[in-house]
């Protein structure tokens, strides 16, 4: 074997190069001054679809951005190709800070969080009075994480023309969540999206609901370009079949706001929901709160709620409300 000396200088000496070695490290990264402002249309197997200038631009996530990702609604920065144009793609550098997060767990015993949505303001919980039949369950655990995350809960009820919306309705007259009652004629002569939309407008609205309870059709109603695949109810399980597997954000006409339709869900888990925040979204009683011990979950003997209501200060029924709210924490959705 061939030994150099102290001086190897020669022609013929092989040098490997180091394949890690190659690009010079560094922890700054580059400001990339020129990206452009985009929206998160929807996501799917690490493609993101993003709106730019008008434009839809395919995009992926770059390495800076390790293991932060980004949801439908967000909005990024995008540096790359923005043509738009077929086979190419651009990268996303940077997700801007969200105004609002809506979580979900699997299970209330699941830590690991799914954002289901960025920067929505209002949350469209959509049910069916019948086929199938509505869950109040999955109704109040919607709207405990609409309150967690800041954002304003809408009740859209459809097929009225199966039921009465009256017994529903009057379980949730002491929260005060407006609502909206459709039928399956209104949707057809556009009645009942007309006046749907009139909830939306100025807004980022998400669209939520078990399969079957006619979402994406009442998104089709809204947003009539855009023909997304419906399902039908299994008539032997009283379920609907998933047929929005992603989700999407689409514009309203006359860009006058947004409509996010998402994957039916059959649970809602909250294992990230502090009962502080979820107590925010009743002002009449968060005054009452400041008498509560340290930690109150506000459903316990210590509760100063209790001598509030008690005071005349608030309407028992908005307290009953909360609290049971609050207990869908506890209590598992089918219970």
């Amino acid at each position: 074997m061939r030994r150099y000396g102290k001086n190897p200088d020669e022609d013929d000496i092989r040098v490997r190069p180091n394949p890690k070695g190659n690009r010079p490290r560094t922890s700054i990264r580059p400001k990339h001054e020129n990206a452009v402002e985009g929206l998160v249309l929807t996501v799917d197997r690490g493609r993101l679809t993003c709106l730019i200038e008008g434009r839809t631009v395919t995009a992926m996530k770059a390495r800076e951005l390790g293991r932060k990702s980004a949801v439908v609604g967000d909005r990024v920065s995008v540096v790359g190709d923005l043509t738009g144009a077929k086979d190419t793609l651009a990268r996303i550098i940077r997700v801007e800070p969200r105004t609002s997060t809506l979580r979900r767990t699997a299970d209330d015993d699941d830590p690991f969080e799914r954002v289901v949505v960025a920067n929505a303001d209002q949350l469209a919980i959509v049910t069916a009075l019948a086929d199938p039949e509505p869950r109040p369950r999955l109704i109040d655990r919607c709207l405990v994480a609409a309150y967690d995350a800041g954002l304003e809960p809408l009740l859209v009820l459809t097929k009225s023309d199966l039921a009465s919306a009256g017994p529903l309705l009057e379980s949730y007259g002491a929260l005060g969540v407006p609502y909206v009652v459709t039928n399956r004629d209104e949707l057809a002569d556009g009645s009942a999206a007309e006046r749907v939309r009139a909830h939306l407008t100025g807004r980022m609205t998400a669209f939520v609901g078990h399969s079957g309870v006619g979402k994406t059709t009442l998104v089709n109603a809204l947003v009539p370009d855009r023909n997304r695949a419906t399902g039908h109810v299994n008539a032997v399980t009283g379920r609907g079949r998933h047929t929005t597997t992603s989700a999407l954000a689409l514009p309203l006409p006359g860009d006058s706001g947004w409509v996010i339709d998402t994957p039916g869900v059959r649970s809602f888990g909250l294992h990230h929901v502090d009962p502080s925040r979820v107590v925010l979204a009743f002002p009449d009683l968060v005054p009452g709160t400041e008498g509560c011990p340290r930690a109150c979950s506000h459903d316990e003997p210590d509760c100063a709620l209790d001598q509030w209501v008690a005071d005349g200060h608030a309407d028992p029924a908005r307290l009953y409300s909360l609290r049971r709210l609050l207990a869908t924490r506890e209590r598992r959705e089918g219970d």
